[in-house]
């Protein structure tokens, strides 16, 4: 067969791949010219959100949807495009996971209302949910046990460095072209990869791969999926304490406690409930929620920091994050040879320990800090995140048999999705709470007038993202007291939320050391030699 091998426990001495298929340094180019498309559409389209809005006159909640529809679908369907890999073959599923996401891309630039942005960005997410787990499938089976972390490493720095440049190049191509280049610029970057990947990608298959779906368990994980992520999105709408919001989160502990008891009576379940047997890779899963809800809740603030308090553009406010971005580029492979090294507990505790610190850093910001120092604290931040992106992905892939290692990618993708909604949620709540606690006491002390319930509301709003609610007609000496009360008072709701970041990831520490090198790494080795 030319393009699909069967894997089992392959030796570490067998023969090298010919030529390009299945060479696994053009393997790990491959899946990341593809990865670095869905990476990169999580950041770039929150540039683009404002001149869409007003391009399409849309409504503020109706553009809230072009980001929460991306990423309740790909968080819904991560692990089900997981086990399509293991049951047909990550080669095909990425590939199709690939052309989809650059058809909807296009399709994305191409529409004329908000509502089909909104179903594409859907199809997108679906899409990339396919190509995900995927990827981390196809590089489990291609690189030998020795190399894995490094190219894991590799495949990390891609993620980190598309996440987080995502608002620069976003910032150039709506400033200089318009909102749909940022959709239309995923079509040639996917034309590529699907080249790269007919010519290159060799399908590796694990002798006792599942041969038969399993249906409900599919149903029954997606809705009980469906109703954890919709219960997050919709908590700062609804309230956290409303009755909406504890019927999905209990309707997604019913629909999961279903799904548990199935999965112990189907032949091939979806997930084998065994695989949590693995202490290490259990821990790897939530090791990685908690990273998330750290690292995303707090850059969520950062970017209204940058933009809204010191008054940066898009690409300035994106530039001030190269040395986050810089520090993770860098940091990913050296983490990976240092985890081939010493093994992932010590990386993985130091990583977090580091975000600890830059967490608590970054919740010391004030109006007037300088460039400098804040280039210190998301320079620490990035070389915390490095291990961790690397070390809990290798923790949760390696410790799962080869056979079930497109679930284990949808196993570690979804976990990043949960925990990024979970902090920006929570953190979010946080400083909503903290901000309509201080802001009366502040506008007050100001020597401002009280303002009217509704009035009051939405200036907390605004507040909230670090924005002055003033208006064209309001006097330069009032504005300026506003601008000075909606700041500060911002801050101190920003210092907290980190403050609370800084504690999530201090917890994750004690997890790090939970964590072991996966037993079944040498289950792909001996795919290629490099």
């Amino acid at each position: 067969m030319t393009s699909q091998t069967i894997v089992d426990k392959a030796p570490q001495d067998a023969a090298p791949p010919s030529g390009l298929r299945g060479h696994p340094w053009f393997t790990l180019i491959t899946v990341a010219v593809g990865v670095m498309m869905v990476a990169l559409d999580g950041t770039i389209v929150a540039i683009a959100n404002p001149a869409i809005q007003k391009d399409l006159g849309a409504t503020f909640a109706e553009v809230q949807w072009i980001t929460n529809g991306y990423f309740l679908a790909l968080a819904v369907s991560l692990i089900t495009a997981g086990k399509l890999g293991d049951r047909f073959g990550h080669r095909q599923t990425f590939l199709i996971g690939v052309v989809g996401f650059a058809a909807a891309s296009g399709a994305i630039g191409l529409s004329s209302s908000i509502g089909l942005v909104v179903a594409f960005r859907v199809l997108q997410g679906l899409f990339g949910a396919l190509l995900m787990p995927a990827a981390l499938g196809l590089l489990r089976a291609t690189f030998p046990a020795e190399k894995l972390n490094m190219a894991i490493g590799i495949w990390g720095m891609v993620i980190g460095a598309s996440t987080a440049g995502g608002p620069i190049l976003g910032g150039v191509l709506v400033e200089n072209v318009n909102w749909q280049s940022v959709f239309f610029i995923n079509v040639p970057v996917g034309i590529l990869a699907v080249v790269l990947g007919v010519l290159i990608l060799l399908d590796h298959r694990a002798k006792n791969a599942p041969r038969s779906f399993d249906l409900l368990g599919i149903v029954l994980m997606s809705a009980a999926m469906f109703c954890l992520v919709w219960a997050i999105i919709k908590a700062p709408e609804w309230g956290w304490g409303s009755t909406s919001t504890w019927a999905f989160i209990i309707g997604s502990v019913v629909l999961f406690t279903l799904f548990g008891f199935w999965e112990t009576k189907v032949k091939e379940p979806l997930i084998p409930l065994g695989l949590f047997r693995s202490i290490p890779l259990s821990a790897g899963v939530v090791l990685m929620v908690l990273m998330a809800i750290a690292f995303m809740g707090g850059l969520f603030f950062v970017t209204f920091y940058l933009q809204n308090v010191h008054g940066m553009g898009p690409i300035d406010a994106g530039l001030h994050l190269l040395p986050l971005t810089g520090m993770m580029i860098v940091g990913s492979p050296l983490a990976g040879a240092l985890i081939t090294k010493l093994g992932p507990r010590v990386p993985l505790a130091g990583g977090m320990a580091l975000t600890a610190i830059a967490m608590y850093g970054m919740s010391t910001l004030e109006t007037d800090t300088s460039s400098g120092v804040m280039s210190i604290w998301f320079a620490l931040l990035g070389l915390g995140l490095a291990p961790v992106m690397v070390g809990a992905t290798e923790v949760i892939v390696g410790n799962a048999p080869l056979e079930l290692s497109g679930v284990a990618g949808g196993l570690q993708q979804a976990a990043m999705q949960i925990g990024g909604s979970l902090g920006t949620a929570v953190l979010g709540a946080v400083m909503a709470s903290k901000v309509d606690s201080d802001l009366p006491g502040n506008w007050a002390e100001a020597g401002l007038p009280k303002l009217p319930e509704d009035q009051a509301a939405q200036a907390a709003e605004a507040v909230q993202v670090g924005a002055a609610p003033v208006t064209a007609d309001t006097p330069p000496e009032i504005a300026a007291k506003i601008t000075d009360v909606a700041h500060d008072t911002f801050i101190s709701g920003m210092s907290l939320a980190s403050l609370v970041a800084a504690g999530v990831a201090a917890v994750a520490v004690a997890v790090a050391f939970l964590t072991k090198r996966g037993e079944n790494a040498e289950a792909g080795a001996g795919a290629a030699h490099i």
